[in-house]
């Protein structure tokens, strides 16, 4: 697969130029950060994640999710799982994050870690492990993508940081590519972790305006397949419940694979912001690439690289190694 114009990388270079680039800014995220500090880690971090996973299979989406919105705001910092304190109202709080699920899981993994190495392993980096993990489970001992760690943990976090800075299934094309432009991503790499979407649920009210009310006149999205669209009413109500979800990806939404950027070209898309993909040139371009299995495996690795480093906290001066992700020390 060539590269184009449009920036879609050629794997196997770029892959390997970001691995080098990141390890290379101040030694900052690097393989294997623990291999002298708590060599048990990884592989602790990896079995209770599969234990957890057999008992709830769409905890890989969960995590995933969880990670994307941890990065967004702060950086990939852990932010995101701490919890209100007094006043302050957290990042869980804020309306986008409200959905999210798989807290008690990290908890969980981080309370197996400190066991065996009290202190060392931050948080940050236990949640870019365990999401890479709970999705690679059905591929056994086969990691889809490599993680870097030396992360360390933040000390801060405020629901009010998070509106305009986490993607919304709301927003048009120009809305998300300013997003991800702001935290050192391309439109390659907004279209390619688009794909994260080939996992997972979705409430009906974060679509539900596409099937009733898309323009305040009482009329459907007319970027959504009509077919689509009345299944998708005869699961979700008017108005929305909030205790019903479908699948993100129909019929597929267990199988991380590129069948999501199938449904795309199909109008089948459940977000706005998954139809959104297709109203810009280049980035319609590239779906049409990562329907390819092959590329969108490859490319996906290389994009969570480089979402996983956005704004980390590392060396001694900064952050802290949380012992209890919730709260800090």
């Amino acid at each position: 697969m060539r590269a184009s114009n449009h920036g879609f990388p050629l794997f196997s270079v770029l892959l390997l130029s970001t691995l080098l680039a990141l390890q290379a800014v101040n030694g900052a995220l690097i393989n294997n950060f623990y291999r002298k500090s708590c060599p048990q880690a990884e592989r602790i971090i990896k079995d209770v994640t599969f234990r957890l996973v057999r008992s709830n299979p769409g905890l890989g989406a969960q995590l995933l999710r969880v990670q994307f919105h941890d990065c967004f705001v702060r950086g990939c910092d852990a932010s995101i799982l701490l919890d209100t304190v007094g006043t302050n109202q957290s990042e869980k709080e804020a309306r986008p994050n409200q959905s999210l699920l798989g807290f008690d899981a990290i908890d969980q993994i981080k309370s197996e870690v400190e066991k065996v190495c009290s202190g060392i392993v931050s948080c940050a980096d236990i949640l870019a492990l365990a999401a890479r993990d709970a999705v690679s489970f059905p591929f056994k001992n086969r990691p889809l993508w490599p993680v870097l760690t030396g992360r360390r943990d933040g000390t801060v976090s405020r629901s009010s940081e998070v509106t305009g800075n986490i993607p919304s299934p709301f927003s048009d094309f120009a809305t998300l590519k300013q997003i991800f432009e702001k935290k050192g991503l391309t439109v390659s790499d907004l279209v390619i972790l688009s794909g994260g979407h080939t996992i997972g649920v979705a409430h009906c009210g974060t679509f539900s305006r596409r099937l009733y009310n898309f323009t305040g006149k009482g009329d459907a999205d007319p970027s959504l397949d009509p077919k689509y669209a009345d299944f998708l009413r005869t699961k979700c109500p008017n108005p929305a419940d909030s205790s019903i979800t479908v699948e993100m990806d129909p019929r597929s939404s267990r199988s991380f694979d590129s069948n999501y950027f199938k449904i795309l070209t199909q109008k089948k898309g459940l977000f706005q912001s998954d139809a959104a993909l297709l109203t810009d040139v280049s980035s319609s371009r590239i779906v049409r690439q990562l329907q390819n299995p092959r590329a969108f495996s490859l490319n996906f690795a290389n994009s969570m690289l480089k979402m996983a480093a956005i704004e980390v906290l590392t060396g001694t001066n900064n952050g802290e190694i949380r012992k209890r992700c919730r709260f800090v020390n």
